[in-house]
């Protein structure tokens, strides 16, 4: 599932972000969400959120929907 709808983006969910330094290469970072950052309903670029890890970036891909 794609990350570009808001109401998709739980607290909790295990998912597959890019970030911001990773944008050119493309390169996915795996992690749980914390916060969700992006306020719209939907993004095109994905949702931006917070991991646990603290980084930040736009899902690109929700792996699960339980940690």
């Amino acid at each position: 599932m794609k990350g570009t709808k808001r109401a998709d983006i739980k607290l909790g969910i295990r998912v597959l972000i890019v970030l911001k330094k990773d944008q050119r290469s493309g390169k996915l970072t795996e992690g749980i969400v914390k916060d969700v950052l992006t306020n719209s309903p939907n993004h095109h670029h994905g949702i931006k959120v917070r991991l646990r890890s603290g980084e930040i970036g736009r899902v690109k891909k929700i792996i699960s929907s339980k940690q």
